[in-house]
């Protein structure tokens, strides 16, 4: 019985190794930095714009998914829980006029596959002349930041956008006063 501490001990540590090497392996660290990879083999296509910053992307042969674009966020316009936001079907139509029904993107991944709500999360990239989709949103004025740890590669360039766009009072900066607030009559 004295020997029962020991072996749990050692018994333990070589599972605590085992299960580092693993992590390691496998990239699940939470140290991992993103990758660079682009999700799928190549270009898919837009099936439709849900609202300014969710997407929904045809994979071909007849799947499709929802994608939320890493690393900003848009007024509200479908959520069950919030009622629509201030500038929401701005930015709607705005990201529709980016990524009609039919344009190529390339989705970029981070750290994480995908979000609570079973969403892909992409940095979104039209094929067509490279356009960062999520960059030129907050650029514009249509989203503010929003970022999750660990998917946080392009988080400078972000903060960097919002910032310029509230100095300048663009989009919901200057017609809302920021984000967050609901649509009024009126609201674009």
């Amino acid at each position: 019985m004295r020997s029962s501490p020991n072996i749990l001990r050692a018994v333990l540590g070589a599972v605590l190794i085992a299960v580092v090497v693993c992590s390691a392996a496998c990239g699940s660290s939470p140290s991992a930095r993103p990758s660079s990879d682009s999700v799928g083999a190549g270009p898919v296509s837009v099936s439709r714009v849900v609202d300014g910053d969710t997407i929904v992307v045809d994979l071909g042969g007849g799947h499709t998914d929802r994608v939320r674009f890493i690393g900003i966020d848009t007024p509200e316009t479908k959520s069950p829980s919030k009622p629509v936001q201030c500038f929401g079907k701005a930015a709607s139509s705005h990201t529709t006029e980016l990524l009609s029904p039919g344009t190529e993107v390339r989705l970029e991944r981070d750290v994480d596959e995908r979000d609570q709500y079973g969403r892909l999360l992409a940095y979104v990239y039209r094929v067509s002349d490279g356009l960062f989709v999520n960059l030129e949103l907050a650029r514009d004025g249509f989203a503010s930041l929003l970022t999750y740890p660990p998917n946080v590669a392009h988080e400078s360039e972000f903060q960097a956008a919002v910032d310029d766009a509230r100095s300048r009072q663009a989009g919901l900066w200057g017609q809302c006063g920021g984000p967050g607030r609901p649509a009024s009559v009126g609201d674009p």
